[in-house]
């Protein structure tokens, strides 16, 4: 049986969709069956980033509607063979998600994967509730900032009361990731220290990436990160936050520090 991932935030434009499938691809790549599904019902996202929107004949809400078949509305990425996307309905809205529904394709989703990563909607609605409803693990997304700090300790409350493992009495794994981090706001005090967040929601930091332009590049051509620019940061982020998840041994997570010109750094060092 698979693993379920749910990836989260009360607030939005934080990254989630772009955390999503950059795990899934990261994970695909590591050789792990992977389907990344698209919580998000009446907007759709995750199809443009992963570069399957052309692609999109049945949607999630076809296939628990009873419309369609799973194998049916799954598309299979066409540069890694074991990462699938299942994608939201963008004529429908949240509430033609149903609890039988959403746990029945859940279940089946987990026989045929390892990994099943739920891209939650921003907010605490049905939509976001019932994407983390069945997760065995949840990556949080903020930017360290105080209102995204301020709505995932929300989302953390929620993931200990309104998941089926929480009712159970069963813990939930839930994991930290830091998105869009500027070292150079840092450095003025513009943005919260890193140490600062993780004393507020109080679990473990899964991972920073940085605020990058290859991230937009990447999701304008609808590629991954982690693929389009291998050797970036922020792919590097995304790589070693799914080999955490894996459980390997990826070392210390570094907090990245502003890049000084070379003009800068002969400078300083004549100041010293």
């Amino acid at each position: 049986m698979g693993e379920v991932i749910v990836v989260t935030s009360g607030k939005g434009g934080v990254g989630k969709t772009t955390t999503a499938a950059s795990l899934g691809a990261a994970l695909a790549s590591f050789g792990d069956t992977v389907a990344v599904v698209d919580f998000d019902v009446g907007l759709r996202n995750l199809d443009l980033v992963l570069g399957a929107e052309r692609r999109v004949v049945f949607d999630l809400v076809n296939v628990i509607q009873g419309h369609a078949k799973l194998p049916q509305a799954l598309i299979r990425d066409k540069r890694l063979e074991n990462l699938w996307l299942l994608p939201a309905s963008q004529t429908r809205d949240k509430d033609a998600l149903t609890e039988e529904g959403v746990e029945r394709v859940i279940t089946e989703l987990r026989q045929r994967f390892d990994w099943v990563i739920c891209d939650s909607p921003a907010g605490i609605e049905r939509g976001a509730t019932l994407a983390m409803r069945h997760a065995d693990i949840a990556v949080v997304v903020s930017n360290p900032e105080i209102s995204s700090v301020r709505d995932s300790d929300r989302i953390i409350g929620l993931l200990d009361a309104k998941t089926v493992k929480a009712e159970r009495g069963e813990q939930l794994d839930k994991f930290l990731l830091l998105t869009r981090y500027d070292p150079a706001r840092a450095s003025r005090g513009d943005m919260m220290a890193v140490e600062d967040v993780i004393e507020i929601l109080s679990i473990p930091l899964l991972g920073i990436v940085p605020e990058s332009e290859e991230v937009l590049r990447a999701s304008n051509i609808g590629t991954p990160v982690t693929l389009a620019s291998p050797q970036s940061r922020p792919a590097r982020a995304y790589l070693d936050a799914a080999r955490r998840l894996r459980g390997e041994a990826v070392g210390d997570i570094e907090v990245p520090v502003e890049k000084q010109s070379l003009l800068a750094r002969l400078f300083a060092r004549r100041a010293a």
